[in-house]
């Protein structure tokens, strides 16, 4: 049988970057392959691996205490060279935790919060606690990554948009973690950080997927290509304020009215089962209550999950037939009813996309379940930590 080996397309000389890179994500274990996949000479990577063994990111299988069998001079990524904090701030519960530099969590810690809560109320607590998990860890913190519903500027790290966190937009969020840790921080929507966590570690096996944040709110994040795709202004996925006719004039707590979140947000289905004062005795304050009635065998909150997910289903099988993705991720507090929900989004799906678009798609629960946002938000701060040009420019100021 022929090999194919992969080769560099490009003619530039590959960085000590991106030779970590090849081996991080596993297409390279030796000097010898990181040769053949960059063209480089034996001693330009020989260079280049010392740089990096040298900073503690790589380390040589005959050096570590087990090599698991590894072959004499397998180049091994140090995931113990430092760690990454993950902060996913919802409407009701924020979700902290440490992770290595392969995304395996080492400390965690969960909370609830007072719906309306401000920034100078909240994050003060939220460095406070993220202080308190780093108390028994060695390695250096190299990044946060952080993420809130809505819209966010990746560039100023701050909020533009979001309607459920009132008080939030405009206000810089880094100065809130300097005295956690001198490292940068990164922000994205709620949407986008749980695509990333279906791309950690390839834990995911598909490249071209859309993940759906079915809570409170509806959002979705787009996978292509095996990379998240962010939009023009970071607000690609809006998929919950998306008029549609059967919403009519149903005022939207964007301030719109008609938007698909009137009638299949979390927040609009515990209104309506709220209203049902004689249906049930538990009290229903939030999606999670609601998801709880349905998986105790309540017919009308499993009605409700299922309405939501048809009314999803009539809006995401546009985007099914304009990206053709392989996989719909439901990800969110509604997926802890997966089946329930996502009968309804296959009813709506198979009816009005394509049959090609649907051929092969499958529906999957996310894979890490409720812990998917802080996963994500640890998978955003590692794919720019470790990212080539953040791996060069750390070896460059001897970091």
């Amino acid at each position: 049988m022929t090999q194919v080996v992969e080769t560099r397309e490009t003619a530039a000389p590959a960085t000590a970057g991106e030779l970590l890179e090849l081996v991080r994500t596993g297409r390279a274990a030796t000097r010898s392959q990181l040769r053949a996949l960059t063209g480089l000479s034996r001693t330009a990577v020989t260079a280049r691996v010392s740089a990096l063994t040298s900073a503690g990111l790589l380390q040589i299988g005959e050096e570590l205490a087990s090599t698991g069998g590894r072959p004499p001079g397998a180049l091994v990524f140090n995931r113990h060279a430092g760690v990454v904090l993950a902060v996913a701030i919802g409407r009701s519960r924020s979700q902290l935790a440490v992770l290595d530099l392969d995304g395996q969590e080492l400390a965690a810690d969960s909370r609830d919060h007072e719906v309306g809560v401000g920034p100078d109320e909240l994050l003060p607590d939220v460095a406070g606690r993220l202080t308190a998990l780093l108390q028994d860890v060695a390695p250096p913190v190299l990044g946060i990554g952080l993420s809130l519903p809505g819209t966010l500027d990746s560039v100023r790290g701050l909020s533009i948009g979001s309607p459920v966190m009132s008080g939030w937009d405009g206000v810089q969020l880094a100065p809130y973690f300097g005295e956690v840790a001198d490292a940068p921080l990164f922000v994205a929507n709620d949407a986008d950080v749980l695509a990333r966590s279906e791309l950690l570690g390839g834990a995911g096996v598909l490249d071209d997927v859309l993940v759906v944040k079915a809570s409170t709110g509806l959002g979705l994040g787009i996978v292509a290509d095996g990379r998240v795709l962010s939009g023009h202004l970071g607000a690609a996925g809006e998929i919950g304020h998306t008029t549609v006719d059967a919403a009519g004039d149903l005022p939207c707590r964007c301030g719109a009215t008609g938007c698909l979140e009137t009638i299949a947000g979390g927040w609009a289905l515990v209104a309506r089962l709220a209203s049902e004062t004689d249906h049930h005795e538990q009290p229903v304050d939030h999606v999670r209550d609601l998801v709880a009635l349905a998986l105790q065998g309540d017919s009308f909150a499993r009605g409700l999950l299922r309405d939501s997910g048809r009314e999803l289903g009539e809006v995401l099988a546009v985007a099914i037939n304009l990206l053709n993705p392989a996989a719909v991720v439901i990800g969110g507090d509604m997926a802890a009813a997966f089946d329930f929900y996502v009968a309804g989004v296959r009813e709506s799906v198979y009816r009005r996309s394509a049959p090609l678009a649907t051929r092969d798609l499958q529906f999957l629960p996310a894979t890490h379940g409720d812990r998917a946002g802080v996963v994500g938000c640890g998978a955003l701060a590692l794919d720019h930590v470790l990212s080539p040009v953040a791996v060069d420019a750390r070896l460059a100021t001897g970091g």
